[in-house]
C-alpha cells in the first residue's frame, strides 16, 4: 500500500505545483482534491481526491459541506446492464487504517448538486470533509481541466435519510 501512496504522490509532484495540493489532520491526509471543470451552465459537478489514513484506527468520511453547491453527497458510479452509468448514494466512506481510498471518475466521488456559481479551470472551491473520528477538515478543490464528462446527463439519486 505504501508503494501505491508513493506512486500517487510522485505522479502529483511531477504534474506540477498547480496540481499537487492537499492537507492533513492527524492521521488523515487529503491528496489533490479536485473537480474537473464542468461544461458551461452545468448544475452538477463531481469532486475527486485520495484519502490516506496513516493511523491504525479506521475512520469514516460521513459528510461534505461547501457553499459551491446546494447539496453534496458521496456517490458511487455503477454501470447497469443497459450500459447507462448511474450514481448511487453512499451514506459514508470507510477509510481503513494504513490504507488509501481513491475517489476518481467512474468510481467513488463527491457529488455537488445545484452549483451556486460557474466553476472555471483554476478556481479553488472551499469545502469541509467531515470524518467520524478526525472531525472536520477544511480543503480546497482545485478546478482542473475538463475531462469531457457531462455529469448532468447521468442518472442521480438522492440519499434517503
Amino acid at each position: 500500500m505504501r508503494l501505491f501512496i508513493f506512486a500517487v504522490l510522485s505522479a502529483l509532484a511531477l504534474s506540477g505545483p498547480a496540481f499537487a495540493h492537499g492537507t492533513n489532520k492527524g492521521a488523515i491526509e487529503i491528496i489533490h482534491p479536485h473537480i474537473n471543470e464542468p461544461f458551461a451552465g452545468a448544475k452538477t459537478a463531481a469532486g475527486y481526491m485520495s484519502i490516506a489514513n496513516e493511523g491504525a484506527q479506521a475512520d469514516r468520511l460521513i459528510g461534505v459541506e461547501t457553499d459551491a453547491a446546494k447539496a453534496t453527497s458521496l456517490h458511487m458510479t455503477e454501470h447497469g446492464s443497459d450500459g447507462v452509468a448511474r450514481m448511487k448514494p453512499v451514506a459514508a466512506l470507510d477509510i481503513p487504517g494504513g490504507e488509501t481510498v481513491v475517489l476518481e471518475p467512474g468510481g467513488l466521488h463527491v457529488m455537488l448538486m445545484g452549483l451556486t456559481a460557474t466553476l472555471k479551470e483554476g478556481d479553488m472551491v472551499p469545502a469541509v470533509l467531515i470524518f467520524e473520528h478526525t472531525g472536520r477538515i477544511e480543503i480546497e478543490f482545485s478546478v482542473d481541466p475538463a475531462d469531457g464528462v457531462d455529469h448532468s446527463k447521468m442518472h442521480h439519486t438522492t440519499p434517503s435519510n
